[in-house]
């Protein structure tokens, strides 16, 4: 049942998809975001990374190159990884360019500071 969901076995899709991808996926987030690009940017870079995770599954793993149920798979790790990346970068940027405005709120939010006009 997994591997027809994922694709590959669960070690191949941990380390490949989620360790090595997902990785690259939380610095073009981190990329992104520290480069003031918008938001929406995430997407088609998620789709091309997708897309090469899906080939480095087939090249070193012998999995199949056109599943759509795996690629639909690692597009949603890809962006999620990107936007932890992206939020995290978004979140420093705003409280440290803007200290008299901002303050961080969490780990992944910023607020006005009390008292700013």
């Amino acid at each position: 049942m997994v591997h027809a969901i994922l694709g590959e076995s669960i070690l191949v899709f941990l380390g490949l998809t989620v360790v090595l991808v997902g990785g690259c996926a939380f610095l073009m987030g981190q990329a992104i975001a520290g480069t003031w690009r918008p938001y929406w940017q995430i997407l088609p870079y998620s789709l091309i990374m997708a897309a090469a995770n899906r080939f480095l599954a087939f090249s070193l793993f012998k999995e199949q190159l056109l599943a759509i149920v795996p690629y639909l798979i690692s597009i949603f790790v890809v962006w999620a990884f990107a936007t932890f990346g992206f939020r995290l970068t978004r979140v420093d940027q705003m409280v440290h360019q803007y200290p008299w405005l901002y303050e961080r709120s969490g780990l992944l939010g910023w607020r006005e500071k009390q008292g700013t006009p």
